[in-house]
């Protein structure tokens, strides 16, 4: 039995701030858009990885309230969020940095053994980026 990874998802709060971090920001190419009364599924994924995709959503299916504790918690940063490789990690610092995006943490090496930085997306989720 042989399982991969197909797909994840990533709760945002507005898709247009996100579809444009995503795809203009970090460079991954949108695969999929699809709304539906309000909500809208955004896939998005990397040429090099085909078969591996990010799904950005606005939608939660659960009650009002869940929808109000979930989105609080988007903002926070509190859900995890995703983490990336490249194998430029200057340049791709300067490109968020240049960005706007709000920086976490700057490119450092980590105790964990990876030279990394930290940035939120628009909606407040972390999203971590490492040198390959």
């Amino acid at each position: 039995m042989n399982i991969t990874l197909s797909q994840t998802f990533v709760i945002v709060t507005d898709p247009d701030p996100a579809l444009a971090f995503y795809s203009d920001v970090l460079g991954l190419g949108v695969r999929k858009d699809v709304a539906n009364d309000g909500f809208r599924w955004i896939t998005v994924g990397a040429a090099t990885q085909p078969k591996i995709s990010i799904v950005l959503t606005n939608y939660l299916n659960g009650s009002p309230a869940d929808v109000d504790s979930v989105t609080a918690l988007v903002a926070k940063g509190a859900l995890n969020g995703v983490h990336f490789s490249t194998d430029d990690l200057d340049a791709t610092f300067g490109k968020v940095r240049d960005s706007g995006a709000e920086i976490v943490s700057e490119p450092a090496d980590q105790f964990w053994g990876a030279r990394d930085f930290a940035v939120r997306d628009p909606s407040g989720n972390l999203v971590r980026i490492a040198q390959a």
